[in-house]
């Protein structure tokens, strides 16, 4: 197992413009966090929702420990964020305008071997400015070489 876990949605940064990023925790069970740990984790299509007040992230795939039994997880189960109150007001708040939503970016395994997941509160990117960044990463591409 890598001691260092560090997995990104590269997709998320194509799609949306970042206007604000969060560090939260997430409720893990321990087959989950075995998993992580071996880097079998997909936030392709994951995004966040509030529900009851909690702040959920849904379709983050973690695929089943392989030395796991009958207490395997469900792969695409609804976790819980955690983040202080005053960061889910504020999120709350700010996701009531049009357009706005909160996408995990990247998860991660902390110095004290705890799962964390950065989220980001993200604005839509119209097909203009999807052109735009393949341009720019084209151009950069062709000064690298």
């Amino acid at each position: 197992m890598s001691r260092t876990i560090n997995i990104n949605n590269r997709r998320a940064s194509f799609e949306y413009f970042f206007l604000e990023t969060y560090t939260a925790g997430v409720v893990l069970t321990g087959t989950e966090i075995k998993s992580i740990r071996e880097g079998k984790v997909n936030l392709t299509d994951a995004y966040c929702i509030f529900q009851d007040g909690e702040l959920l992230v849904h379709h983050l795939h973690i695929s089943p420990y392989e030395k796991g039994t009958y207490a395997n997880h469900n792969p695409t189960r609804d976790r819980k964020l955690l983040l202080k109150k005053r960061e889910l007001k504020k999120l709350q708040l700010k996701l009531k305008d049009q357009g706005l939503t909160v996408v995990p970016t990247r998860i991660f395994i902390n110095e004290k071997g705890l799962a964390k997941v950065d989220v980001a509160l993200a604005k839509g990117k119209k097909l203009y400015d999807k052109r735009e960044t393949i341009k720019e990463r084209d151009l950069k591409r062709g000064n690298d070489e």
